[in-house]
């Protein structure tokens, strides 16, 4: 009998920390659903040199949602995310930054007239969790699907990731300056530890700085099946 088991997916590998999630704490009631675009502005008024970083991102704020995170409320002109005091704002910097991201404390920021004030921030590595996920990344125009997976994985082919297996979610749009822009959520599954941090430190695509192409942990599979520190 001959048995391969899967290839060795980086137990031992260790996981850099020259980039870094910063998460600030924040004073906020409630902030638009579609922010993205304001608070990248507001954070680029405060740290200018972020747009000259190619691995900056900067999450959109989520709170407590249903179906780990896949579902969120859809009216952007009636409804608002309700912030709690454990939500926090998330950016995703090399670590030679910190010093200069301490700047964004204390600073109140003005997203669509509902105002955020910064706290202090924490740091945290980037996941080991060999499947991750992208609330948002851009499909450049196209509402088709099969277009938009196909795009993907020509991407990732040329960060030199032979994605396995990738599922994208439904189509979501976002105001910006340049009109609107269409998502998807992606997931991808059975990465190496290796390829996983190589796509958290890169992402996908140019509006990392609206929250777009930033990839996180799925825990929900990963957490379970493989037992990996996040």
């Amino acid at each position: 009998m001959y048995w391969q088991e899967d290839q060795d997916k980086g137990e031992h590998f260790v996981v850099p920390d020259d980039v870094v999630d910063l998460l600030f704490s924040i004073e906020c009631r409630d902030l638009p659903l579609d922010h993205g675009f304001v608070l990248s502005q507001q954070i680029i008024k405060n740290l200018p040199w972020i747009q000259e970083e190619p691995q900056a991102g900067i999450h959109q704020i989520h709170v407590a949602e249903s179906a780990n995170g896949w579902m969120r409320p859809e009216n952007t002109e009636t409804e608002v995310l309700c912030v709690s005091r454990r939500t926090k704002m998330t950016l995703r910097l090399p670590a030679s930054r910190l010093d200069e991201a301490t700047a964004l404390t204390g600073k109140t920021l003005d997203i669509q007239g509902h105002a955020l004030t910064v706290g202090r921030f924490s740091t945290r590595k980037l996941s080991r969790l060999t499947t991750i996920f992208a609330r948002y990344v851009d499909t450049l125009g196209s509402d088709d699907e099969t277009e938009f997976l196909e795009s993907m994985q020509q991407q990732l082919l040329q960060k030199g990731i032979r994605v396995k297996k990738m599922m994208s979610g439904r189509l979501l749009t976002h105001q910006s300056d340049e009109g609107i822009i269409l998502t998807r959520k992606l997931m991808v599954s059975d990465l190496t530890v290796e390829e996983s941090v190589l796509l958290q430190e890169q992402g996908i695509g140019d509006r990392k700085l609206m929250g777009m192409g930033i990839f996180m942990p799925h825990k929900g599979i990963d957490a379970v099946n493989k037992k990996q520190e996040g």
